[in-house]
């Protein structure tokens, strides 16, 4: 197990054993566990990250925390849109859909202004951080 991948297992842990709620560096923040078909393996995965919510709609962030790629859950959610949402107590049956232009504009904006430490991964790199929308299906 490479190092991201035991972080990842120790979040997703103490995730499941508070109800959604985890602390250190996430303390107090939004967080859900988005579980994803691998592009190319058919594998399940599942990652930790924060998100912004508006009404039903839950926005992600695929900022690898300003890396120069796109981490590996956003190629897989282009590839297989259906996902599964841990957030809170609740598992949720969604599905993913790249926002662009304004409109991701817009998202990215908000959750820079929540999160300051968004902005700072967009200047980290020279590509633009897709935003994702879970929609419950």
């Amino acid at each position: 197990m490479s190092g991201m991948d035991d972080w990842n297992a120790k979040i997703i842990e103490e995730f499941r054993a508070n109800a959604g709620r985890v602390g250190g560096q996430f303390e107090g923040a939004p967080m859900l566990l988005l579980h994803t078909t691998g592009a190319k393996s058919g594998k399940a995965r599942v990652n930790p990250m924060m998100y912004l919510a508006e009404g039903d709609r839950l926005f992600v962030f695929a900022s690898k925390a300003g890396a120069p790629t796109n981490p590996d859950w956003f190629h897989n959610v282009v590839a297989h849109p259906e996902v599964t949402v841990e957030v809170g107590p609740d598992t949720v049956d969604m599905t993913a859909s790249v926002v662009e232009g304004p409109d991701r504009d817009r998202v990215y904006a908000e959750q820079v202004s929540r999160y300051p430490g968004f902005g700072e991964y967009q200047s980290m790199t020279d590509r633009i951080i897709p935003v994702v929308a879970l929609d419950r299906r």
